[in-house]
């Protein structure tokens, strides 16, 4: 299943990442620059975060509350140095929470991501355009 979105439609490829999704873990691959955060962010708004949502460069995972007993974990892996790095941060814990966990740069992790999750693709088609995959 693809998607050819522009920016202006961001909205569009959020809810068509949540109405295909298998399950709520859900990886999200691409380029540096495809928009991975972008359409992450769009994501939370859309599931319901109130507030500000950044990246969690830095932190590895930021928390965000969609309503009183749901949770979003936004995870950007890319300074992972090692599985054992996830390992002793608890991603484990993250991963069988039942809750959302959108991974940026899921490959860092690729031997701890349970079997059953989505892989969402972007592909950069031009300054103002994107392709979503999902798999």
């Amino acid at each position: 299943m693809a998607l050819k979105f522009s920016l202006e439609e961001i909205n569009l490829a959020a809810e068509y990442v949540v109405s295909n999704a298998i399950t709520k873990i859900v990886l999200f691959e691409g380029e540096m620059g495809a928009g991975k955060t972008t359409l992450i962010k769009e994501i939370a708004r859309m599931l319901g975060v109130l507030g500000a949502t950044s990246s969690p460069t830095f932190s590895l995972v930021n928390e965000y509350n969609i309503n009183d007993h749901e949770l979003l974990y936004h995870f950007d892996l890319y300074r992972l140095e090692s599985e054992i790095e996830a390992l002793d941060f608890g991603i484990e814990d993250y991963l069988y929470s039942g809750h959302w966990c959108l991974i940026e740069w899921p490959n860092k992790i690729q031997n701890l991501i349970p079997s059953k999750h989505t892989k969402v693709s972007l592909e950069i088609l031009d300054d103002e355009s994107r392709m979503i995959t999902i798999n």
